[in-house]
């Protein structure tokens, strides 16, 4: 059923969006999938999840989208398929089990170009979670127990890979306010605010979609 409201989450590094994103799927009384649609992904491809771990939102600068769409569309049994190097397989596996827990169950996605998996699905809400700078690597800092420079390092690396991941696997920008429904700054509203908006949000958008039904 594509009825099912399924809540994506893009998030930069230290914004806190893997916590809203738990916090959010408790007060909906639903699912929080992130590190766990590995785990889906490789029970439901038959792939090593340990392969998943390896490529989880990572590009390669061989990626090659039309192939990879392509092969999509034609299905697993081509020998396209077969012959795709892994990252490729890895993407697709994602990619498919994203649009399973979408047809089974409402839920909250974290990353893995989530909210384009499920582009055609009236019922999903995209969103983006930003924070400032300062408010980021403090937010780091207590999470890894490390001093600013670490912290900004790990910001501005793991950003820049999530980044190339969207940006190579999705026809969209990654961070750019036009490639999702709602943008938030989760330093400016607050955890607990991000969490209420979003539900303000998925109400008005929901109640918008279905109004001529």
């Amino acid at each position: 059923m594509k009825g099912n409201l399924v809540i994506t989450i893009g998030r930069q590094c230290g914004s806190g969006g893997r916590q809203i994103g738990q916090a959010l799927a408790k007060k909906m009384g639903v699912k929080c999938y992130d590190k766990e649609l590995l785990a889906l992904a490789s029970k439901h491809s038959g792939l090593c999840e340990e392969l998943f771990e390896t490529h989880d939102e990572k590009p390669t600068s061989s990626f090659l989208y039309s192939l990879v769409m392509d092969t999509y569309s034609l299905g697993y049994t081509t020998s396209a398929y077969m012959d795709m190097p892994i990252n490729h397989k890895i993407f697709l596996a994602q990619f498919d089990t994203i649009k399973k827990l979408a047809d089974e169950e409402s839920c909250v996605i974290v990353g893995r170009c989530a909210d384009y998996a499920l582009a055609d699905y009236p019922n999903t809400v995209s969103v983006f979670i930003t924070g400032n700078d300062d408010f980021k690597i403090a937010h780091l800092k207590e999470m890894y127990q490390v001093d600013d420079a670490k912290a900004k390092d790990i910001m501005v690396k793991t950003d820049k890979k999530r980044a190339s991941y969207y940006n190579y696997y999705s026809s969209k920008k990654w961070g750019d306010s036009r490639s999702y429904d709602l943008c938030i700054n989760s330093s400016v509203v607050g955890m607990d605010g991000a969490v209420d908006l979003i539900l303000d949000f998925a109400k008005v958008k929901q109640a918008w979609v279905n109004r001529d039904k």
